[in-house]
């Protein structure tokens, strides 16, 4: 039997997102270390701030292409427990996928830092200076980058799973090179 795979620019935002969140998550971790040379901290503040952009951008756009193009139904052989689990934990990663760089960019506009991308361009900064505000959006930006990490590790995990020991159609549908899904 033959399932549906996602649409080529579906598999395409999903593979960059991939790519660009997993190298946000640790540097987002190691740049707010101590003992790190300043000019070392600087480039990773400067990269994780710019790249988050771009993931917003991303999600954004992969939100609108979604909506307007719904992804292949799993295969029958889903039990109804797990469609929902996938179901959840999708939402979970699309609501991190604006959050987590809407959190960051409050954090930084209200702490009175530049986004360099944005300013580049003449952005206004659309969030007051707040102290206050700045600390609120710190603290959720780091639990979401916690809670980001754990449905990470479970969403590659499932994938794993899916791809090595079900082999059952589910991974070709996002896999960036498959050419068929056979159960």
């Amino acid at each position: 039997m033959q399932h549906v795979r996602y649409s080529a620019t579906a598999r395409l935002l999903h593979w960059i997102m991939a790519v660009l969140i997993l190298s946000m998550l640790p540097v987002g971790f190691l740049m707010v270390q101590t003992g790190l040379a300043r000019a070392v901290q600087d480039a990773l503040f400067l990269y994780h701030k710019n790249i988050g952009v771009a993931v917003l951008l991303l999600a954004f756009a992969r939100l609108l292409w979604r909506w307007r193009h719904p992804g292949p139904d799993l295969p029958a052989s889903i039990p109804a427990w797990q469609a929902r689990v996938a179901g959840v934990s999708h939402g979970l990663l699309y609501i991190l996928m604006v959050a987590m760089p809407l959190a960051g960019y409050i954090r930084v506009r209200a702490g009175g830092f530049p986004i360099e991308m944005l300013d580049r361009i003449g952005l206004p900064t659309l969030v007051p200076r707040s102290d206050a505000l700045a600390e609120v959006a710190k603290s959720a930006h780091y639990y979401g980058g916690i809670a980001l990490a754990v449905l990470l590790v479970l969403h590659i995990g499932a994938a794993l799973h899916h791809a090595l020991i079900l082999r059952d159609g589910v991974w070709e549908r996002m896999a960036p090179l498959s050419r068929e899904c056979k159960t």
